[in-house]
C-alpha cells in the first residue's frame, strides 16, 4: 500500500471479531509511537497495553464509543476491542506533552492497520475511574486509549455533501459513513 492508500484505510473501527491479538504485536505498535516524532524531543510518553480479559474488562466501561450514533452504546460483548494501548503524560519527563500523543497514536494505527487490525482513538475516557481500576500512578495522566482487533464492520468514506453534514452514520445495511469534505474543501 502507498501511504494515501494506507491513511484511506486507517479508519475508526468500533466492532471487532474476538480473534486475540499478542503482547508482542502490540509492543511492535507501542514502538512505532515511540520512534515518532516528540515536540523538543522530550519523549514525554508512556504506554499501558493490554490484551488479556480480564484488563479489558476494566478498560472497556471507562470509554464511551461513537457520539454521533445516539442509538448505539458501543460494541456489545462479543464485538468488543480484544487489546488497548493507553496512552499517558509522563508529567514527571516534561510539563507537557504537546501535541505527542497525537502524533503517536497516529503511527499506531497506521501500524495496526498495516498488520491487519483495525482500530479507534477514544479520548472520551473515565479518566479517573481508570487510573483507579489499573493502579495508574498520579505522575502519568491519561491521554488517549486506542482500541484494536480485527476488524468486523465496513467502513467507507462519503464526500460531505451540499448540506455540509459530518456526522458518521451506519446505513441500512450497517455500513459505517464517515463523510470527508473535498480536497478542494480544505484547502484556504
Amino acid at each position: 500500500m502507498n501511504m494515501e492508500e494506507l491513511v484511506t484505510a486507517t479508519r475508526s473501527y468500533r466492532r471487532f471479531k474476538q480473534d486475540s491479538i499478542s503482547n508482542e504485536t502490540l509492543l511492535g505498535l507501542v514502538n512505532l509511537g515511540r520512534l515518532s516524532p516528540s515536540g523538543g524531543n522530550m519523549q514525554p510518553l508512556r504506554y499501558m497495553v493490554s490484551c488479556d480479559a480480564e484488563t479489558n474488562a476494566k478498560v472497556f466501561p471507562c470509554t464511551a464509543w461513537a457520539g454521533y450514533l445516539e442509538d448505539w452504546d458501543g460494541p456489545a460483548e462479543g464485538e468488543r476491542p480484544t487489546a488497548y494501548i493507553i496512552i499517558l503524560h509522563d508529567k514527571e519527563a516534561a510539563n507537557s506533552a504537546g501535541c505527542d500523543h497525537g502524533v503517536a497514536a497516529q503511527s499506531i494505527v497506521l501500524g495496526a492497520c498495516e498488520v491487519g487490525l483495525g482500530a479507534c482513538m477514544i479520548g472520551s475516557v473515565e479518566r479517573a475511574e481508570l487510573a483507579a481500576k489499573l493502579g495508574i500512578d498520579e505522575r502519568y495522566k491519561i491521554m488517549l486509549i486506542i482500541a484494536l482487533g480485527i476488524p468486523a464492520e465496513e467502513v467507507v468514506l462519503d464526500v460531505v455533501d451540499d448540506s455540509g453534514d459530518i456526522k458518521y452514520f451506519r446505513d441500512e445495511a450497517d455500513v459505517h459513513h464517515v463523510p470527508k469534505h473535498a480536497l478542494e474543501k480544505v484547502i484556504v
